[in-house]
């Protein structure tokens, strides 16, 4: 042991020279120093330039902005190293120099790892200016009409291909759907998660379609038989827009599903995720741990991966390290290691989290537990001094514990890990500007204040009840500002199960969903109906939308709305 320690300390005291090294020799040659071990390595930069050509010219590329390149070297002067960065000039990058030490690049040099093969790379990037449709898609009664104009018929495939992604991304859509049916093409787009027709193509016109997407994707043309997944960016003036493509085949033709990625969407604060005083005042006590573990359950779709990358933005700091470990990186987050699940490749959860433990990580991000291996090391990341953030499949937050249990991992172990457990869903945003009060009977007005009265008074003594005292509720009416929709973007509501030493003492009896949750509920947890009811009296959504999510309301559906 003694030795062992010896041993580290001299390690650490040669990395400590090599690094006094560059500093040295980056003020000689007037240049940036970079200590890579504190530097988080941006993948997809680093694959821009192959391993092998990378150790020969001792650079590594660390971090990438459009055509901007962060580049850490070790020798400047040496006459690989000028080769590789002429190269990448005559691409028409603008190269920043950073001198680096060896022990460092070779840190850096570990991530080649998780880099994406060549054929996983965006092949496509199509530019699209937004703001030279804004007035014609604004001036319409919704996005279906522009391709019904009679100006139609004179595009050219990438002509219309751009104005469906033009008129997606205006009206705020995560995906475009494009279903083929026996002499038309629907296509529809998902607006704040509800699907919504837009227009119909013709099949002739749709096949022409069709090749245009997997050519922007970089599949094959000659594939039709079987399901094929690709990627391509949308550049927009100040950033990118990824979009991740699935063509499956169909009756009728291809299926198209287009996910888009805006960045924007994640660019949130915890403030701006929809908590309210008590429970932002609960996540930030569990953020400001050095350890422990903090689940977010949820479907597809409930915004798990927002809340958490909130959470990442919370705690990114120049003297913490964290690495992620996702299947896919769906956005990517400056100053923080992110790395992609390849199962062809052997990289998968499993495997990746061993790796990342070897990084020396201070958070990590584990973006689904599936299996026993990957929760147990998990929990034991968390009980060695990290910080882990990860998902798991589970209606509520009360059975996250039990499905624990289900893939095999001990009681023993879950307790002293588990620190916050996270249920979520969303619902839809009631347009601001068009809302109006709802319009309730008499008697559904008298009911209703009864309802909300006894629901105020049964609420935790966290809850502060003052701020629902002049209650109005609204319902959506339709405006040109949210497409007639009545609704405008979306809030998350939540419900937050803290793991304290009376949980741990139910999980060790292996107690259910049920006790648990009757447990956490005595102990003043809110549920995710209830947080949803105070949005709704707080005129942030409205009822129909919480019962979308979390069934009937528990004082029963009469409330008197007149439809």
């Amino acid at each position: 042991m003694i030795f062992g320690n010896l041993t580290d300390k001299l390690a650490k005291m040669r990395r400590e020279a090599e690094e006094r090294d560059a500093q040295r020799k980056a003020v000689k040659l007037n240049l940036k120093y970079v200590d890579l071990s504190k530097t988080p390595i941006v993948i997809e930069a680093l694959a821009l330039v192959d391993e092998k050509i990378a150790r020969e010219a001792k650079l590594a590329v660390i971090e990438k902005k459009r055509e901007k390149l962060a580049i850490a070297v070790n020798d400047p002067e040496g006459q690989k190293t000028k080769a590789v960065l002429d190269g990448l000039r005559k691409k028409g990058f603008e190269c920043a120099v950073f001198v680096a030490s060896l022990s460092g690049l070779e840190h850096a040099f570990n991530f080649y790892k998780y880099a994406p093969t060549q054929t996983e790379q965006i092949t496509g990037k199509v530019e699209v200016e937004i703001s030279s449709l804004k007035n014609e898609l604004s001036s319409l009664n919704g996005f279906g009409q522009v391709l019904k104009k009679q100006e139609f018929e004179s595009f050219n495939v990438e002509g219309v291909f751009e104005i469906i992604l033009a008129g997606a991304l205006f009206n705020r859509s995560s995906d475009i759907h494009f279903e083929p049916s026996e002499e038309e093409v629907k296509m529809r787009l998902r607006i704040d998660g509800v699907l919504r027709d837009v227009f119909v193509i013709k099949a002739s016109f749709y096949s022409f379609l069709v090749s245009r997407v997997k050519l922007l994707s970089g599949l094959k043309l000659n594939i039709s038989d079987r399901p094929q997944d690709g990627r391509f960016t949308i550049r927009l003036v100040g950033k990118d827009v990824e979009v991740r493509v699935a063509l499956a085949p169909s009756e009728f033709g291809e299926v198209i599903v287009m996910r888009l990625l805006d960045p924007d969407s994640i660019n949130i604060t915890l403030k701006d995720l929809g908590l309210r005083d008590d429970d932002l005042e609960i996540i930030n006590k569990n953020l400001e741990r050095p350890d422990g573990l903090i689940l977010n359950t949820g479907p597809t779709g409930s915004g798990k991966t927002t809340t958490l990358y909130a959470f990442l933005k919370q705690k990114k700091s120049p003297e913490i390290k964290i690495i992620t470990i996702e299947d896919p990186i769906e956005y990517h987050l400056d100053g923080i290691e992110q790395t992609q699940v390849d199962e062809e490749a052997g990289y998968t959860f499993v495997s990746g989290l061993k790796s990342l433990m070897r990084q020396d990580p201070d958070v990590i991000l584990v973006g689904e537990i599936r299996d026993q291996e990957t929760a147990e090391i998990g929990i034991q990341a968390s009980l060695t001094g990290h910080l882990v953030f990860s998902t798991i499949h589970a209606n509520r937050s009360a059975g996250a514990i039990p499905r624990l249990l289900d893939l095999g991992v001990k009681p023993i172990s879950i307790g002293p890990a588990l620190k916050l457990i996270i249920g979520q869903r969303l619902v839809r945003r009631l347009c601001p500007n068009c809302k109006v009060l709802a319009n309730l009977s008499a008697d559904g007005e008298k009911d209703l204040e009864n309802n909300i009265k006894k629901f105020l008074d049964k609420l935790p003594k966290r809850v502060n009840k003052s701020d629902y005292k002049n209650i109005k509720i609204y319902e959506p009416k339709g405006c040109e500002k949210c497409s007639g929709f009545g609704f405008k973007g979306r809030v998350a509501i939540y419900e937050l199960l803290e793991v304290g030493l009376e949980i741990e003492d139910l999980i060790s009896k292996q107690a259910g969903e049920t006790a648990i949750s009757k447990f956490a509920l005595d102990k003043g947890m809110t549920t995710m109906q209830q947080d949803g009811i105070l949005k709704v009296i707080s005129g942030l959504t409205t009822f129909d939308e919480i019962k979308g999510v979390t069934g009937p309301i528990e004082w029963g559906q009469g409330i008197g709305f007149s439809h």
